[in-house]
C-alpha cells in the first residue's frame, strides 16, 4: 500500500500491530490464566493503537483545513469515533486494573463505544459530500438502495450472530444497547455502501479508493461488533481473545484510512505551484 510506503506512521502502526499479534498469540503461555498477558493485560493495551490513529487523524484534519472543510470534518468525526472507543476500552479497564472488581455490564464506557456510532455515521455523511455526492434520493433506484441495504445488512447480522438471543429483563439497559447499537451500526456501514454506489459515476481517481478504504474498515468494525454480541449473549466472550484482536485490528485498518488523507494532502500540496 502506498500509504505505508511513504508515511512514517503508517510504518509506525504497522510495526504495532505485529508487535501487539505476537503478544496476543504468545503471551498467553507466560499466565496461569488464558485472559492474563505477559507484562499487563492484552485488552487494556491494544488500546494504543486507536490512540494512535485518533491523535493522527485529528491532525491530518486540520491540514484539510478541520471544521472549515467537508474532508476535515469527515476526518474529525472519524477520528471522534476512535476516541469513543478508547473511552470505552480505558473505562473498562478501569475496574480491573484499579478497582480490582468485576466490570459491570452496561457501565460508563459504553457511553463512550455508543457514541462511536454517531460519530461515524456523521464521517460517512461528510465523506459523501467530499466524494461529489448528493443523496437526496430523488431516483426510485436510490430509494430502494436506501431502503434494502441497512435491511439486508441487519438481517445477516441476526442470521449469523444473534439467533438464539437471550433477553435479560432484568437489565433492560444491555438490551437496548445490544439491540439500538447494531441499528446504529447498520446504518454507518450502509451509509458508506451508499456513498460507494451513487459516486461511481462522481469519484475521481484519487477520492474512490479513500471510500472503499473507509468502508472495509467501518465493515470490520461492524463485524466485530457483532461477533461481540453473539460471544457476550452465549457466555463465550474471553477478555484477550480473538474478538479484542479483531478490535485491535478494526483500529489498524481506520488508522491507515485515515492516514491516506495524509498522503493525498502532500501529493497535491507538491504539484500546486
Amino acid at each position: 500500500m502506498e500509504t505505508i510506503k511513504k508515511e512514517w506512521q503508517a510504518k509506525v502502526a504497522t510495526v504495532l500491530l505485529i508487535v501487539l499479534t505476537i503478544w496476543w498469540r504468545v503471551a498467553p503461555s507466560f499466565s496461569p490464566t488464558p485472559e492474563k498477558r505477559f507484562l499487563g493485560d492484552f485488552i487494556s493495551i491494544y488500546v494504543i493503537m486507536a490512540i494512535w490513529g485518533m491523535l493522527w487523524g485529528l491532525l491530518i484534519a486540520q491540514k484539510w483545513g478541520g471544521i472549515h472543510s467537508v474532508i476535515g470534518k469527515a476526518l474529525l468525526f472519524f477520528s471522534a469515533a476512535l476516541g469513543g472507543q478508547i473511552f470505552g476500552q480505558i473505562a473498562y479497564a478501569y475496574y480491573p486494573l484499579i478497582l480490582h472488581t468485576p466490570t459491570p455490564y452496561p457501565t460508563i464506557g459504553d457511553i463512550g463505544y455508543f457514541s462511536s456510532i454517531p460519530f461515524s455515521i456523521l464521517g460517512t455523511f461528510y465523506l459523501a459530500k467530499a466524494s461529489g455526492v448528493a443523496i437526496n434520493l430523488r431516483t426510485y433506484k436510490q430509494k430502494i438502495q436506501a431502503l434494502f441495504i441497512p435491511f439486508i445488512m441487519l438481517f445477516l447480522g441476526y442470521l449469523l450472530f444473534l439467533q438464539g438471543y437471550k433477553f435479560d429483563w432484568n437489565h433492560p439497559a444491555s438490551i437496548i444497547l445490544e439491540f439500538v447499537a447494531p441499528l446504529g451500526q447498520a446504518t454507518y456501514v450502509s451509509f458508506a455502501i451508499l456513498t460507494y454506489l451513487l459516486s461511481k459515476g462522481v469519484l475521481g481517481g484519487i477520492m474512490k479508493n479513500k471510500v472503499i478504504f473507509i468502508l472495509f474498515a467501518l465493515c470490520f468494525q461492524f463485524l466485530s461488533d457483532y461477533v461481540f454480541l453473539y460471544q457476550a449473549s452465549r457466555g463465550t466472550w474471553l477478555a484477550g481473545g480473538i474478538n479484542d484482536y479483531m478490535y485491535l485490528f478494526s483500529y489498524f485498518l481506520m488508522t491507515l484510512a485515515l492516514l491516506q488523507f495524509k498522503t493525498v494532502f502532500d501529493r497535491l500540496q507538491s504539484k500546486s505551484p
